[in-house]
């Protein structure tokens, strides 16, 4: 599970708000971070304990000559798993159900407004697709009115033409057909 994943899996936890699952996940990462910088440890019960680790210089080999070579010290982070998540891990202990998103409660006043808005959209919606519909039929008319200029003039190009013109096809003029009688 990368960050994108784990952001849409929080999503329902925060009412669909991808945009608070963000910022959420943001917070956590960037408390952990900055705790394990400043040498802190950062322990979340049930979970594990990241810990900031000194790793002191040492020799090591180069794997491909064999010669030995010194290795600076470095700090690194450490993740030590709590014994509950390597229960869990282990089959051990089972998971425990995950938590169910919050139910929205809207208030019965709230149900009138949004019923109401929404009836006068659907009436909306109809009417601008009739227009829509119209609208396809006449640039259609037009294409065929320019499709049948050049057929006249030019015999080699006309049957290019005939086999390419979406125009006299027309598949749109029967579905806005439909769409009107609906």
């Amino acid at each position: 599970m990368n960050k994108a994943q784990f952001i849409a899996y929080l999503a329902p936890q925060f009412g669909d708000s991808k945009k608070e699952a963000v910022r959420a996940v943001d917070v956590v990462f960037d408390a952990i971070v900055r705790n394990i910088s400043k040498g802190d440890d950062v322990m979340i019960n049930d979970f594990g304990k990241f810990k900031k680790v000194d790793r002191p210089a040492r020799k090591g080999r180069n794997p491909f000559t064999g010669e030995t070579i010194q290795i600076k010290a470095s700090k690194k982070v450490r993740f030590l798993p709590a014994k509950a998540l390597k229960e869990i891990i282990a089959g051990a202990r089972k998971l425990e159900a995950a938590p169910k998103p919050p139910v929205k409660v809207v208030p019965k006043v709230a149900a009138k407004v949004v019923a109401k808005p929404a009836a006068k959209k659907v009436v909306a919606k109809p009417a601008a697709k009739k227009v829509v519909a119209k609208k396809v039929v006449a640039k259609k008319v037009v294409a065929k009115k320019v499709a049948a200029k050049p057929v006249a003039k030019k015999a080699a190009p006309a049957k290019k033409v005939v086999a390419k013109p979406a125009a006299k096809k027309v598949v749109a003029k029967p579905a806005a057909k439909k769409a009107v009688k609906r």
